[in-house]
């Protein structure tokens, strides 16, 4: 029953020399050999790798070194677009297949460093493009609670392998709600921290002024643990704050007494589910209980927050993905008579329909004579996104809204339907053009599927918002709540 234990759990039990990292090892392993032929959260699992560190770790500590970081001996899976150093990194692309990274992002280099043992890669849309995890070319992941349903997108697998206690930590990208969105939908935890916050150096971007790491778990203790590993300085990317975040301290009564909270009336339109909207004012309803003060606000520019997303993440991809092209990395077409035949027939068998997609929509956008008239006009709306947040933590201490409209799903519902599956993302998407903190905690069911609450706050105050999600997760227990995997369920390929 290892794999049930939490990650400060874990960690604990292997500094008292109760557990050995080897046992922690294999019994996760043998929860992800039962488990995953039926979620399909991993696209690899690094068995071998795993078991040598988790040798090396208890190597040490029967030496006597008991200089150990805070996720010594913690098993966390890694979404596939974060390089990691002699582990195949696909992005769930087949253009990527059998890339192997000479090197680690930042983000696994300080996993590394504080003891965790890196137990694999996780599934997700091809290139974090999409909202269902149905986009790789490795195999759809299912939601734990329910395998005919997507667990949410693009992080689907990171999400999925903590909902079907495959792992107790795992780390995912949010680009337009990536992390929290599949967190919502499969019961879990998930940050997205502020932009800056954590190193992007070693991320293969999508989207390069709106991608963000973050962690998943089962708790938002453990979020918090991860988070402050991986956040902080790296001067190897550009884009980083060079801040560290305070530490996270919990702790004592729970009290919201003297918090300010506003509840934007346009995340309550009505595309939002009858039972998702019920848990989430129950949610408001015990947030108030705990002291905080709630008021209604509004963020009108909101409307226009999906359109502008939908210009300026597609403009970004197609620049950052013109490095595919069969010459550097991954698959090459066989049998091209010549370089510009060569690179079409990569891009047309490498790249999936989503992908090409979004890189036809961002190369129309930047193409001469529609500049203006698109992501220029994208990035203007965006500047009124960010004033609205702006004059609202200027009133409030934080923000809270449902973190998707919907439950997760079926499985196929809605590939064939784009506009409908973006929709998915309206609740998430304007933190990201903000490069705001936001987060995705459990509050409850509606007809049997998880819901979740997202918590936004402003710019470096995540361990704020991670104490604010601590105090509701203290009077509620939804985060205890675990799905029973039906392990005769198949994989759909």
């Amino acid at each position: 029953m290892t794999h049930k234990l939490s990650a400060a759990r874990l960690n604990r039990l292997f500094l008292a020399g109760e557990l050995s990292a080897v046992e922690i090892t294999e019994s996760v392993l043998s929860r992800i050999a039962s488990v995953d032929p039926v979620v399909g959260a991993f696209i690899k699992v690094a068995a071998e790798h795993a078991l040598d560190r988790a040798r090396k770790l208890d190597a040490r500590r029967k030496a006597g070194d008991r200089e150990f970081g805070p996720l010594a001996g913690v098993p966390v899976a890694v979404k596939d677009n974060i390089c990691t150093c002699g582990i195949e990194t696909t992005c769930a692309s087949r253009i990527l297949k059998g890339y192997v990274p000479p090197y680690d992002a930042t983000v696994v280099e300080r996993l590394r460093a504080s003891g965790a043992i890196i137990i694999g890669k996780t599934n997700m849309d091809e290139f974090a493009m999409g909202s269902s995890g149905e986009t790789s070319a490795f195999g759809v992941t299912r939601n734990p609670w329910d395998l005919e349903r997507i667990p949410g997108g693009s992080s689907s697998g990171s999400a999925a392998a903590v909902a079907a206690e495959e792992v107790p930590l795992s780390l995912g990208s949010d680009t337009g709600g990536s992390i929290r969105q599949p967190a919502a939908l499969t019961g879990v935890v998930g940050l997205k921290p502020t932009y800056g916050y954590v190193s992007r150096y070693g991320l293969v971007a999508f989207a390069s002024s709106l991608d963000q790491i973050g962690p998943f778990g089962h708790d938002v203790e453990d979020v918090a643990r991860l988070f402050e590993v991986i956040a902080g300085p790296d001067r190897r990317d550009a884009t980083n704050a060079g801040r560290t975040p305070p530490e996270v301290k919990f702790g004592g009564e729970p009290s919201l007494k003297g918090v300010r909270l506003g509840v934007p009336r346009e995340y309550f339109g009505s595309g939002i589910e009858a039972g998702v909207r019920a848990r989430v004012e129950e949610a408001i309803k015990q947030l108030e209980e705990l002291g905080a003060s709630v008021e209604e606000c509004s963020l009108p520019s909101t409307e226009h927050a999906l359109s502008a997303y939908y210009i300026i993440a597609p403009a970004e991809a197609s620049a950052n993905l013109a490095r595919f092209d069969g010459v550097r990395y991954g698959y090459r077409a066989a049998g091209a008579s010549g370089l510009l035949e060569m690179y079409g027939r990569t891009r047309a068998e490498g790249f999936g329909p989503e992908v090409k997609r979004r890189i036809m929509i961002g190369t129309y956008a930047l193409s001469s004579g529609y500049y203006d008239a698109y992501y220029k006009k994208a990035q203007q709306v965006r500047t009124l996104v960010i004033r609205d947040f702006e004059r609202a933590f200027g009133r409030f201490d934080a923000l809270v809204t449902p973190t998707v409209p919907t439950t997760a799903w079926r499985l196929g519902e809605k590939l064939d339907d784009p506009l409908s599956m973006y929709l998915a993302d309206i609740c998430t998407i304007p933190v990201n053009l903000a490069g705001l903190p936001a987060i995705s905690v459990p509050c409850g069911f509606a007809d049997g599927l998880p819901v979740g609450l997202q918590l936004i706050g402003q710019h470096f105050a995540d361990t704020q918002l991670l104490q604010l999600a601590w105090a509701y997760q203290k009077v509620t227990k939804h985060h205890e709540a675990r799905p029973d995997v039906d392990l005769k369920g198949g994989r759909q390929q």
